[in-house]
């Protein structure tokens, strides 16, 4: 989906029901890494790893049922990239032929461990094995610009693809990693100074002569102010009830329906099976 899209629901719908605030509080409450926002084609992550991709696949599959030309991209990290569920969703893509590209977001360590220490194979385009793959650079705009649109077209075409873009994390995996235990600051220091992709495309831009740079500058104060507004009303905003703090968890009553694996022994109302019922009618 298109990244702008993404941050301005991140910021005008995620960021109050993140803080369990009392705007949108029709959005259901959940993890960092679970936001879906349907409405933009963005099913979210998942809070199990690697467990995106399985759902990733089913949507595709429901794409290439409804016939509408839609692809679908489901992203998972080099950490992710062992897990079982994701060469079984490689395979049911393969034989299904779905319009998928399965996006694998190298950042070389994981949760904190090197990806040579981690995979007996870190090229990861090559896990695909029956479905090819390619390796782009993933802190350059333009080549994963165009490595992402000629997998589009084989994907919509011909069925699955895998790309691996090589790219890199600054931080630590979470508030817990301070992020130098198994690299050093000399590294970090140095991806950011060469190879990140907000001063290459800054430079881009102005060598091209598409923006001058007090342009650029000028975009970046309304984007930070943008966001400042948008924190400020989230963190200024009341707290949810206690009545709104339990809403979308808990069902209450006895379920209208529950449906057994033998149709028959299914209960209406808690009650009575349909076999019973219509052996009254």
């Amino acid at each position: 989906m298109d990244g702008h899209i993404l941050v301005v629901i991140l910021y005008e719908e995620y960021l109050p029901n993140y803080l369990v605030k009392n705007q949108d509080v029709h959005v259901v409450k959940v993890a960092v890494c679970i936001y879906i926002g349907q409405k933009n084609n963005f099913y979210g992550g998942n809070g199990i790893v690697g467990a995106q991709v399985p759902v990733g696949t089913g949507v595709a599959l429901a794409a290439k049922q409804k016939g509408d030309g839609s692809c679908v991209i489901a992203a998972f990290g080099d950490g992710a990239a062992n897990q079982g569920q994701v060469f079984e969703s490689f395979n049911m893509a393969k034989l299904w032929k779905l319009p998928i590209i399965y996006l694998c977001e190298n950042n070389r360590y994981g949760m904190g461990t090197s990806a040579e220490r981690a995979a007996a194979v870190s090229e990861f385009y090559t896990r695909g094995d029956y479905i090819p793959g390619i390796k782009v650079d993933g802190m350059d705009i333009l080549a994963v610009r165009e490595a992402g649109r000629m997998a589009m077209e084989h994907a919509r075409t011909e069925g699955p693809v895998v790309i691996e873009a090589l790219t890199y994390r600054y931080h630590g995996h979470s508030m817990s990693d301070p992020g130098i235990s198994y690299r050093t600051p000399e590294e970090v220091q140095e991806i950011r100074t060469q190879y990140d992709p907000l001063r290459q495309t800054k430079k881009l831009i102005i060598d091209n002569k598409y923006l001058t740079e007090d342009e650029l500058s000028a975009i970046e104060k309304e984007i930070r102010k943008s966001v400042e507004n948008d924190a400020k009303d989230a963190l200024t905003d009341t707290e949810l009830t206690s009545e709104q703090l339990v809403m979308d968890i808990w069902a209450t009553g006895t379920p209208e329906f529950v449906r057994y694996s033998e149709y028959g022994d299914s209960r209406v109302n808690g009650d009575k099976s349909i076999r019973e019922i219509e052996g009254n009618i």
